[in-house]
């Protein structure tokens, strides 16, 4: 071997091991987070940067969509139910380096269920009686009623652990316990992470993870095929996806989410009170003109408010069926044989915006006349969510297991069946496993008959990334960009 060839072979050999030893990476999202306290917002952005990354609660999920243990390694649950005695990891510190104990679980848990609380998933915490520091590792739970699912309510972002102290600065400088330090928000653009030096459990691979957002679909093509990001998380292209799955320097993973799709109504705001008018609106949709123009084909039809993945789903889709016909029928019935007028406010993902003019196109065939507004997601949260200020909007929820969310008559689709909220108290209270599943089926019947909303599809979520990046979660099993397992190849 010449000299020559002895240099390229060794330049070759240096360029591939400082390739092995890279230890940061760029990832894409669409939305941008409104701020940065999930335990304060309905906006699940904030958890697609922070989940996992920078807060931690007592329990998380896991890939797979498995509860396990946090910041709790172990739990016991009493007899009757009703008091649950969790035991907290030692040694672990917040990113200022004060130690995390009961007390701040306590806080955490106390503020996130006060009376003044604005944590958007409140009713996650309703059935907590008290929160005890027993000693600085033990925290006991009191209910007032037995509730199987606590430990499931206690992995969501909106249940992570913060200390007292710097609370007040929350959602601009977050601190939690997690793998990663926040470092930077350049608004508008990224979010910066890095690697928390002295962190309790199992160090990551990655020192530094920088989240970048675009919005456009276009804009996160280009960005991708020039290497100026190594991964996009929900890419908002699909139409795109076969271009990538054909280079070898990317791979394309489609996984689900716990995203159910729906056309939503306002049920308290006129015609929409009338359920032959939510009814006719779900005969004059056809899902798969939805999922093919806005989706590209990826989506699977849902017919109630429950992810097609899970075992106790319910395939109700023949109730909703595309037929303009009927739907044609039913306004007459209900004495609007003309039509009407309604406005349909769309978010920014594309899911909301592509089919939303497919919808509408859809609705106004009917005679239904559906203006549309485009809302970026402040004040989608401002105007539909907290203002419930519209007639139909589409959103997707990925909050796992949420449809109990029809038993809560302030949420701003404004569903009020006693009947359903009777079935989701005794659901609370059950933890026989194939009890509650009988449970929720009944509950998918009942939002279904009532066609509460337009249930369209369950949400794909389709990442693009570098070849050689390790460990991106496929699915979503809450909404999350975990990267505590994320590396590159060598």
């Amino acid at each position: 071997m010449n000299r020559w060839t002895l240099g390229i072979t060794t330049a070759l050999a240096l360029a591939t091991a400082a390739q092995a030893q890279r230890t940061d990476v760029t990832i894409a999202l669409q939305l941008e987070p409104p701020h940065l306290d999930p335990t304060s917002a309905a906006a699940g952005a904030i958890d697609s940067v922070l989940y996992a990354n920078v807060f931690e609660g007592l329990t998380r999920f896991a890939p797979d969509g498995a509860v396990v243990p946090s910041l709790a390694e172990s739990w016991d649950i009493s007899d009757d139910g009703l008091t649950y005695t969790f035991h907290l990891h030692p040694g672990v510190t917040f990113h200022d380096g004060t130690a995390m104990d009961a007390g701040d679980v306590k806080f955490s848990l106390d503020r996130a269920r006060a009376e003044d609380s604005v944590n958007a998933q409140k009713a996650l915490f309703t059935d907590i009686a008290k929160v005890a520091a027993t000693d600085p590792q033990t925290v006991t739970i009191t209910l007032s009623r037995p509730n199987g699912a606590l430990p499931f309510n206690l992995a969501w972002g909106d249940a992570v652990i913060v200390a007292p102290e710097n609370i007040a600065e929350i959602k601009t400088a977050p601190i939690g316990t997690g793998p990663f330090v926040f470092d930077n928000w350049r608004q508008g653009d990224q979010i910066t992470l890095t690697a928390y030096p002295d962190y309790w459990g199992t160090k990551p691979a990655l020192t530094e993870a920088t989240f970048k957002f675009i919005s456009d679909p276009t804009a996160a093509f280009a960005a991708m095929m020039a290497h100026d990001i190594d991964a996009f998380a929900g890419f908002p292209a699909p139409e795109n996806l076969p271009q990538f799955e054909a280079d070898p320097r990317f791979q394309v993973l489609v996984g689900s989410t716990e995203g159910e799709t729906i056309l939503a109504m306002n049920n308290a705001q006129p015609p929409f009170d009338d359920i032959r008018v939510r009814q006719a609106v779900a005969h004059a949709i056809n899902r798969q003109d939805v999922i093919d123009g806005a989706m590209f084909g990826l989506g699977t039809p849902i017919g109630t408010h429950f992810a097609p993945h899970n075992p106790d789903y319910v395939d109700l889709t023949a109730q909703s069926v595309y037929d303009p016909e009927l739907s044609l029928r039913l306004l007459d019935e209900a004495g609007l044989a003309d039509g009407f007028s309604t406005t349909l406010k769309l978010p920014p993902p594309s899911y909301a915006r592509r089919g939303g003019e497919i919808i509408a196109a859809q609705l106004r065939a009917v005679g239904i006349r559906a203006e549309i507004t485009n809302l970026e997601w402040a004040q989608w949260l401002e105007e539909v969510f907290r203002g419930r200020d519209f007639g139909l909007t589409i959103v997707s929820h990925t909050e796992p297991m949420d449809i109990n969310i029809y038993a809560r008559p302030d949420y701003y689709f404004q569903y009020d069946n006693p009947v359903f909220r009777d079935l989701m108290t005794t659901l609370d209270g059950t933890t026989d496993a194939a009890a509650r599943s009988d449970l929720i089926r009944q509950a998918e019947r009942i939002i279904a008959d009532d066609y509460v909303n337009g249930y369209l599809f369950q949400l794909a979520f389709p990442t693009v990334a570098d070849a050689r990046l390790r460990g991106l979660w496929q699915d979503q099993p809450t909404q999350a960009t975990d990267l505590t397992g994320v590396s590159w190849a060598e």
